[in-house]
């Protein structure tokens, strides 16, 4: 998530124009793009469970939101794939973040 939030936020013409293609204003890009990469550094650092929470939350909703986002203008493409493929590792990454949260607890 963090190294596609960069051309977002840096507003890189490929990112505009892929936003703009979604329908979603150009002030989203950049947006978006900071949110990524406050929630990939959240999960990252050790430490605070309630707001690792919404960063997960989040993020699942970025994704789950870019592959609806591209279903809605045109046809399913192959590129659609590697979004969802990401979808997998985040929700491993949640259980395991969850059972770490039981182990502390106990």
């Amino acid at each position: 998530m963090a190294f596609t939030a960069v051309p977002d936020v840096l507003k890189l013409p490929d990112a505009v124009k892929f936003m703009t293609m979604l329908g979603y204003p150009t002030y989203f890009t950049p947006f978006i793009g900071f949110a990524k990469i406050l929630g990939s550094i959240a999960i990252l650092i050790p430490g605070f469970p309630r707001i690792k929470e919404w960063a997960y939350a989040g993020l699942a909703f970025d994704l789950i939101g870019a592959v609806y986002s591209n279903i809605s203008v045109g046809p399913i493409q192959a590129q659609m794939a590697l979004m969802l493929v990401w979808i997998v590792p985040g929700i491993v990454s949640y259980i395991y973040f969850h059972k770490k949260l039981q182990a502390i607890a106990q």
